[in-house]
């Protein structure tokens, strides 16, 4: 699946599960926060397509939500779980 298919399907879930998605420049990655009374995630807009994908896919990671579809699981794993983003150092 090509990564920005798979960057719909994270936006997607993310909305699905009630947060507003929001794209802002910045210095940070991005995450999840909670702005008044709304469900937020916010993504560093200027990250490049596989920092963008890793963030999205570490908020639903820690979200942990039930009934994930099959797609969006292996995607989590792949990015979060294997930790590839990082090269698989837990440190850095």
């Amino acid at each position: 699946m090509k990564k920005t298919a798979q960057l719909v399907l994270l936006e997607n879930t993310v909305k699905k599960l009630g947060y507003t998605l929001r794209y802002e420049k910045g210095n940070f990655l991005g995450g999840e926060c909670r702005l008044r009374e709304d469900n937020v995630v916010v993504v560093n807009k200027f990250l490049p397509l596989e920092g963008k994908l890793y963030t999205l896919a570490q908020v639903i990671s820690r979200l942990n939500p039930a009934g994930l579809s099959p797609e969006i699981a292996r995607i989590i794993d792949k990015l979060v779980v294997n930790n590839l983003f990082t090269g698989g150092n837990e440190n850095g």
